[in-house]
């Protein structure tokens, strides 16, 4: 007992979210995470590092 009040607040929340349309500022968010526009996406190359790992590790080549 005592759920259906706690239920009926998480429906409202989501109800909320998906049907309110909420504006987005962008350049904002990029300013508060500190990333630059660097075209790169903040996504690091790709080395094959990994790879090299886990054959060392299971002992078998990919």
């Amino acid at each position: 007992m005592g759920r259906g009040r706690a239920k009926a607040k998480q429906q409202k929340v989501a109800r909320e979210l998906k049907y309110n349309t909420h504006f987005t500022d962008l350049d904002a968010l990029q300013r508060e995470l500190g990333t630059s526009d660097s075209g790169g996406h903040g996504i690091p190359e790709d080395t094959g590092a990994r790879d090299d790992e886990c054959e060392d590790w299971t002992g078998t080549e990919r």
